[in-house]
């Protein structure tokens, strides 16, 4: 017995010296890589878009981040590797607050996801610092990489919900749950979303942010700030196909902008990603689901459009049900967004050429 509580203190002291070892490293740091658009400062990197997300290779058996956060968001964490399932989610709301991000039952190099799963209203954040015995070299964006641009379908809003009569909660908004997240793990894709509740091309949900469309958000650095403006050449990566899913907003409320009006926004979202990724850049836009006046819109968009390499496609009423398909405020639960992915991959491997492989999609 006495032996065994001598091994007992040994190996608690060893873990002790294990965990008194661990640094500070900056979230600026080089060995960490960010997927999304993010600001840097000093050692701070700040971020307000929903799915951003950093990818920190580090060693031992615990990973600690130290943040702020401006609201109160919601974010998702694995360990060693990306599904619909996150290995654990954490909350932030206060300033300058540690957060044990990772806790494993042993000591070795592992591999960190943390991501933004709420949209920018919710709050933006500022990660200070990760606290780990040591880092490993930083994991490149993969070969594949998309963009998607859209509103709160493409935010998740309503995700985690079951009920169509469900009021929203930041708690049920999962952008890891929405088709754009659910296609870019078929296709083992880093991803990265501009997307905005309420958000339209030429009109917004309720006349709300009159004059401040997608297409002026879309060169943004951060969702709610006009400044600093966006600059895709100081990313160093450039996406192989730009998703639009946009117009569901542009027809609340019964109203709508001048087909004019949407058309000439539309042509200059395209030629926004256009201009960021060079001319044979593919984009794929999106006519939402059971909306045929923004079929007439895009349509019209489509037949004016002189840009190369822009397709279109659309999800018709039947893309997914009204009732067990839908969460909160009647957008579509993770049920619905996996239909939506189902129609809308075929679109992305012909245009990208990567293979329609027969596997599970989640």
């Amino acid at each position: 017995m006495k032996g065994k509580f001598i091994l007992a203190c040994l190996l608690l002291a060893a873990a002790s010296a294990c965990r008194a070892g661990a640094e500070e490293f900056p979230a600026s740091d080089a060995r960490i890589t960010w997927v999304g658009r993010t600001a840097v400062q000093g050692g701070d990197v700040s971020f307000d878009w929903s799915g951003v997300y950093a990818i920190v290779q580090f060693y031992g058996d615990e990973l600690r981040l130290r943040a702020s956060d401006s609201g109160k968001d919601y974010y998702n964490v694995w360990l060693d590797g990306m599904s619909a399932e996150p290995h654990s989610t954490f909350c932030l709301q206060s300033r300058d607050t540690t957060v044990t991000v990772i806790k494993t039952d042993r000591a070795d190099f592992h591999t960190a996801y943390i991501q933004k799963r709420t949209e920018g209203e919710q709050g933006c954040a500022t990660f200070h610092a990760f606290i780990a015995e040591d880092l490993g070299q930083a994991r490149p964006l993969r070969e594949r990489v998309i963009e998607f641009v859209g509103d709160s379908y493409t935010c998740g809003y309503g995700t985690l919900s079951h009920k169509a009569t469900d009021p929203f909660t930041p708690e049920t908004e999962d952008c890891n749950l929405t088709y754009a997240a659910i296609i870019a793990r078929f296709f083992d894709a880093d991803y990265w979303l501009i997307a905005h509740s309420g958000m339209g091309v030429a009109r917004n949900y309720g006349d709300k942010f009159s004059g401040w469309y997608m297409p002026d958000r879309y060169l943004q650095t951060f969702d709610e700030q006009k400044q600093p403006a966006w600059s895709a050449g100081k990313y160093g990566a450039k996406p192989a196909l730009t998703v639009i899913y946009l117009a569901t907003n542009d027809v609340s409320g019964q109203k709508q902008p001048t087909r004019e009006a949407f058309v000439a926004n539309y042509l200059r979202l395209i030629k926004q990603a256009k201009d960021n990724y060079g001319a044979e850049h593919p984009v794929l836009c999106i006519v939402p689901k059971g909306r045929d006046l923004m079929f007439d819109y895009i349509k019209a968009a489509m037949l004016q459009n002189k840009m190369k390499n822009v397709n279109y496609m659309v999800l018709t009423g039947k893309v997914h049900d009204s009732a067990g398909e839908l969460g909160a405020s009647y957008h579509p639960n993770y049920r619905g967004q996996l239909k939506k992915a189902y129609a809308i991959l075929p679109y992305v491997s012909t245009i990208t050429g990567w293979p329609l492989e027969a596997k599970v999609l989640e």
